[in-house]
């Protein structure tokens, strides 16, 4: 599968907020109730939101036969060199075939300054805790998160660049 690593630009906005939503609605289906999902994909997603992490943040898309299929959407970097991977999606028919390595490591080549990783991963999430473990992710620590109600299990990981 050919797949394109490119800057997100803004007219990308609805086709990420699709692969924002079609990759949560999968990975979470039997962790985090559908309401909840939904009140955070429109408040962390919507329109006004997307423009921020634009103007913000680091974001590269994947694409794929012209089609967005994967996003990664990393912080600036702090003074002392650590940047967050606030996420990283791929719609579940194209994981697995390295897209969300390589918009990790597109993360990796060009966000100067960078040298730690962090990620937030929710304990249940088996395919994003391999991913990141795959990738030389470490647990650091973890804690329970209050997300809209609703409890979850989160582990901090860090990946030294």
């Amino acid at each position: 599968m050919e797949c394109t690593i490119r800057e997100m630009q803004m007219a990308d906005i609805q086709q990420v907020q699709q692969v924002a939503k079609t990759s949560w609605n999968n990975t979470y289906e039997e962790i985090i109730p559908f309401e909840i999902q939904e009140s955070f994909l429109k408040s962390a997603y919507n329109d006004a939101m997307m423009q921020r992490r634009l103007e913000n943040s680091f974001i590269w898309v994947s694409e794929v036969d012209g089609k967005i299929v994967g996003f990664a959407n990393f912080s600036s970097v702090e003074e002392y060199g650590a940047t967050e991977l606030g996420a990283i999606y791929v719609i579940p028919d194209c994981q697995g075939k390295g897209i969300g390595t390589a918009l990790l490591n597109e993360g990796i080549k060009n966000i100067e300054g960078a040298k730690e990783i962090f990620i937030n991963v929710e304990k249940e999430n088996r395919i994003g805790i391999t991913f990141y473990k795959a990738k030389g992710f470490k647990v650091v620590s973890e804690f329970d998160d209050d997300f809209n109600g609703h409890i979850l299990k989160t582990v901090r990981m860090v990946l030294d660049v």
